[in-house]
């Protein structure tokens, strides 16, 4: 089993906090950082066993936490949290290194389960339905999100849209 400290990747300072105090009440060691900056000071000193990571993080993308946190140890067990769910940003999560993708709101029982099924199960039942359009429409914006690094502008811009119409949508799914 690996070492018992987790680093919390949050910058919502509230969340983080409860996060923080629940894992330490379940016997886990807890770091919060907020940026990649901060992640990369503490891996000079720590190496945590755990980390979640919130997806977005201010302006930036936390997918560059994921891919540092791996790099420094692939071992490590890896939960991306967020707000902004789809499918393109859980297969580059998980290729960067991430265990497991979550979207918010999740709790602490959520992601220490995800933790636990970091191996995949191949017996998990295939969906039957076929995808909306507001699905796809919606995985078409983020695979644009993530190409821009989050920016929305730039995002509005590849798509042919205006940006209010954009930061229109984005507040619509947004799950918190």
């Amino acid at each position: 089993m690996p070492e018992r400290t987790l680093m919390i990747v949050e910058d919502d300072a509230g969340f983080a906090r409860t996060l923080k105090r629940s894992f330490e009440r379940r016997g886990y060691e807890v770091v919060v950082t907020a940026s990649l900056e901060e992640v990369r000071k503490v891996l000079e000193e720590k190496s945590p066993g755990y980390a979640v990571v919130d997806l977005k993080l201010g302006g930036a993308s936390g997918l560059a936490c994921v891919e540092a946190l791996h790099a420094h140890d692939p071992e490590m067990l890896i939960v991306v949290l967020t707000g902004f769910a789809s499918i393109a940003t859980a297969v580059e999560a998980i290729k960067l290194g991430a265990c497991h993708y979550l979207a918010k709101p999740s709790n602490t029982d959520d992601i220490e389960a995800a933790f636990q099924k970091a191996a995949g199960n191949a017996e998990i039942a295939l969906a039957e339905r076929p995808t909306s359009i507001k699905t796809l429409e919606w995985e078409r914006i983020h695979q644009t999100l993530i190409e821009t690094d989050f920016n929305i502008s730039e995002t509005a811009r590849r798509l042919g849209m205006h940006r209010r119409t954009l930061a229109r949508k984005l507040e619509k799914r947004q799950v918190r």
